[in-house]
Parts: C-alpha cells; sequence; structure tokens
C-alpha cells in the first residue's frame, strides 16, 4: 500500500529547503524528529480540508478497515468521541425536525441525551459539557472494578423501552480497561430496532480488525466507532481514528471531516500522521500474520499461567489481565515487575493489566514469565475455590448520585477542591480521576453518595472538586 504523507515528509526533510515558516525549530534537531516535523506547506496537505496526500492516506485507511469513512485524529480518541457525539446530536436533531408537526412542539430544539454504560472515559463527560446533553447511565448488576460495566441485551432493552423518544444514540466503551468486550452484535439489533445509533469507544481494539474473523465493532454492528490507533498499533502516541461504518447514515460520513475540525486543532502533528500512513502499509501487508501469533503465543501464556495459581481474568486478545491474590495488590504486583525492568499498563488494588502487541518480542514474553516466577507472594494457602471466590468477596458499590445540576452547569459553575471526608451531600464539579483508567467516580452535577465516598477511599483519592 503506498504511503504517500511518510513518502512527501521523508521527501521534504531531504530536500534541504530553506525554511521560513513554522515550526519554529526550522527541522534544526534537538530531539531528532524535527526535520520530518513540518507544517501546511505546498503539497503536504491540510488534515481538515483534505484532497491530497492526506485524502490519499485516509482512503487507504478506509480501504483497510472496511468502513465508510475513516479519517484520523492526532489528538488521540478523545478528539474523536467529541466528533462521535456532535454527529449523533445533528443527526437526532435532523431526525426530530423532519418528525415534528404542527401540533407537536419542535422537539429539535430540546437537549439530547444519550445512553452511556457507566464506565465511560472523562473525554465523554466533557464532550457531555460541551454539547449540553443528558445521559442516562447504564449501571451493571454488579462489578468489582470501575473500568467495567458489562452490558445485558435485557437491560439494554429496557432502558430504551422506557425512554418517550429514541435516544441520540447509545455509547459503550469496549474493549474497557480490563479487556472486557460487550456483545456488540446483540447490543447492536436492539439499537437499531430502536432507531438509535450505536457508538463505540474502541480505543484500546484498533486490532481487532485484523483478526480472523474480526473482531472490530464496525463489523459487528456499531455505526460510529473511535480506534485510539498509538494503543495498539505501531503508531507515534496521539494517533487515533474515527470511523463510519457502511451501514449507517451517509450523511454522518459527509459531515465528519467537519465534526472533527470542530474540536481539533489547526496544527495538527504530522509525525503523528505519518505514522499512521506508515501503518497503513504495515497492516496491508504482514501484520495480521504477526497478530495471528502474537495472539496464540498470548493464549498459551494465559492457560500456563491458570495452571499455576494465577487468577486469569477473561479479556481481550492482547491483553493480561491478572486479579490480585489474597495478600497482595495489584499495585503491589505492578512494583514487584517494575523492579524487574517491567512495566504495566494499569494497577489498582484488584487487577494488573498488562497490554501486548506483535511488537513485543519472545525474549520479553520469556522475561515476564520469569518476572512473574519471582514475586514473593505471602505464605498463604491458595485454595482451588480462590478463583471462583475472589470476585464475589469483591463487589464494589455503585456510586448512584442523584443529578442535581446538569454536566454543563456543572462544570461551568465555581468550585472548590475538598477532602474527600467533607464532600457527602455536595455536587460534582470536575470529575476527579486519574488517569489511567480516567473513569469518573462521580460525574459532574451528581449529588456525591455514601456509595461514591467508599470508591473514592478504594481508589486512593483524597480530594474532589465540587461545585460551590
Amino acid at each position: 500500500m503506498n504511503t504517500p504523507i511518510y513518502d512527501f515528509v521523508q521527501q521534504y526533510a531531504a530536500s534541504n529547503t530553506i525554511r521560513f515558516h513554522m515550526p519554529g525549530h526550522k527541522g534544526q534537531p534537538m530531539l531528532g524528529c524535527e526535520p520530518w516535523d513540518i507544517t501546511e506547506v505546498k503539497g503536504a496537505d491540510s488534515l481538515y480540508e483534505a484532497d491530497g496526500i492526506i485524502a490519499q492516506s485516509e482512503a487507504n485507511a478506509t480501504a483497510l478497515f472496511g468502513s465508510q469513512r475513516t479519517l484520523y485524529s492526532t489528538e488521540g480518541s478523545s478528539q474523536c468521541i467529541r466528533a462521535m457525539l456532535y454527529l449523533a446530536v445533528a443527526h437526532y436533531r435532523e431526525q426530530m425536525r423532519d418528525t415534528s408537526t404542527n401540533s407537536d412542539p419542535d422537539k429539535s430544539s430540546s437537549r439530547p441525551t444519550i445512553v452511556a454504560a457507566r464506565n465511560v472515559h472523562k473525554a465523554f463527560v466533557y464532550a457531555a459539557a460541551l454539547l449540553d446533553l443528558d445521559v442516562v447511565w447504564l449501571w451493571p448488576e454488579k462489578t468489582d472494578s470501575l473500568c467495567g460495566c458489562p452490558i445485558s441485551s435485557e437491560q439494554l432493552e429496557e432502558t430504551l423501552s422506557g425512554l418517550e423518544t429514541p435516544p441520540a444514540a447509545v455509547y459503550l466503551t469496549s474493549p474497557d480497561y480490563l479487556g472486557g468486550l460487550a456483545d456488540i452484535p446483540a447490543l447492536a439489533e436492539i439499537c437499531h430496532r430502536h432507531g438509535a445509533l450505536l457508538l463505540i469507544d474502541n480505543a484500546h481494539g484498533a486490532y481487532l480488525r485484523f483478526l480472523q474473523p474480526s473482531q472490530h465493532p464496525l463489523d459487528l454492528g456499531a455505526d460510529l466507532c473511535c480506534d485510539s490507533a498509538h494503543k495498539t498499533l505501531p503508531v507515534l502516541t496521539g494517533g487515533a481514528y474515527l470511523h463510519i461504518a457502511k451501514h449507517a447514515p451517509s450523511h454522518l460520513a459527509d459531515h465528519s471531516k467537519m465534526a472533527l475540525a470542530l474540536f481539533g486543532s489547526t496544527s495538527p502533528s504530522y509525525l503523528i500522521l505519518a505514522s499512521l500512513d506508515r501503518c497503513n502499509d504495515l497492516l496491508a501487508g504482514d501484520y495480521p500474520a504477526h497478530l495471528a501469533k502474537m495472539t496464540a503465543r498470548l493464549d498459551t501464556f494465559k492457560y500456563t499461567l491458570k495452571d499455576t495459581f494465577w487468577n486469569v481474568v477473561p479479556s481481550d486478545p492482547l491483553r493480561l489481565t491478572l486479579r490480585a491474590l489474597p495478600g497482595t495488590t495489584g499495585i503491589s504486583l505492578s512494583q514487584h515487575l517494575r523492579d524487574q525492568q517491567i512495566e504495566c499498563e494499569y494497577a489498582d488494588k484488584n487487577f494488573l493489566v498488562l497490554m501486548l502487541t506483535p511488537s513485543n518480542t519472545e525474549k520479553e514474553l520469556e522475561a515476564l514469565w520469569e518476572a512473574l516466577g519471582k514475586i514473593p507472594f505471602p505464605a498463604i494457602s491458595i485454595s482451588p475455590e480462590y478463583n471462583a471466590s475472589s470476585t464475589k468477596d469483591s463487589i464494589l458499590p455503585q456510586a448512584k448520585g442523584r443529578q442535581m445540576l446538569s454536566i454543563r452547569q456543572a462544570l461551568f459553575a465555581p468550585h472548590e477542591v475538598i477532602s474527600v471526608e467533607e464532600s457527602l451531600g455536595r455536587i460534582c464539579g470536575t470529575p476527579t480521576v486519574s488517569c489511567p483508567p480516567a473513569i469518573p467516580i462521580a460525574v459532574s452535577g451528581e449529588e456525591i453518595s455514601e456509595e461514591a465516598i467508599q470508591l473514592f477511599r478504594h481508589y486512593g483519592v483524597t480530594q474532589v472538586d465540587v461545585v460551590i
């Protein structure tokens, strides 16, 4: 597959052109990458008005992902999340305008509603404030992690049936931070039957398209989807995709570039664009074969761990999620690995998460196996029943605080920071959450409940931002 952006950047760097244009480093090395860090010079195209090399590269990505349209972001999935929600709202208002009558108040001016699983990234909350959305939350029946929010078909059906009008969209995160995968085909069928778009935050699953068969949300029924290419593909940090599915209304694709421009910088990184472009060639080449080899190797690795005393949590194919054993925490396990020069993706009291890709080597997997074997566990007896009982013992409360203000009202109101111990009954201002996982415990506008305080303590949060 051709690589028009990558080729242009390489050629420009080699041309020794005198740079009386941005950026200010003028191509002079300080980090080493500066010669390839350019701006929209002649021939370089423009990300949000693309009709040259960027348009050609995005067309390549569209073909690779089998979408109606795939567009680039150099500001991660956060930009794509905002664009997806904007497109869903615009689609909703168009539908409401077309169906309104003289005898019926025009609903196109009402605040749109999004039905969303509670384990959203905080970028969703900020987008809801910018777009002034109402959110109907989908809560799991039970969960042992802030990251997990499994939603059943029955639950979604009941929620959508209980609304007076269809929401602008249903929004799910899959895979979640622990690697949990939603039943997208079943949930998509329910959404479409109720006239709602299905939006998927697939930030952790760009590679799913290249499995055999594909497990990508686009191929399972999602209408709009965002992928953080940099999380699982060989792309620089910040590289992401916005996908519009082939079956989605065509005007979503027509307006998708404008939706990204609405929330994006007019100075996108050509280093990131070049890496997205170069990745296309890799994906069209031997990447699927390397992916198949790595997923098979990791499957074997997981089975071997299960045969010892490790509790391996079911997850997407490129993630290793371990539940902390009695007497340990995921945080302490991560430090033991760090002592062996291995850095994990995420750790909390209950879980340790490691993300692998085909770029990891066999030698690195062997080092991980050796490091796990060196972890000094407490002198405890791990019974065969542990794996079955540990989840039950660690069920977390659900912080279902009353919505006292809209998300927008709360985020734009005056705030103060107080201790968690003083926060009971106060209204959440800016969501207080670390990244990772960037999943809010209390959402802007909600009254902070006793359950929220318990979760703050569990995740080590000591201060919260509240509305004055």
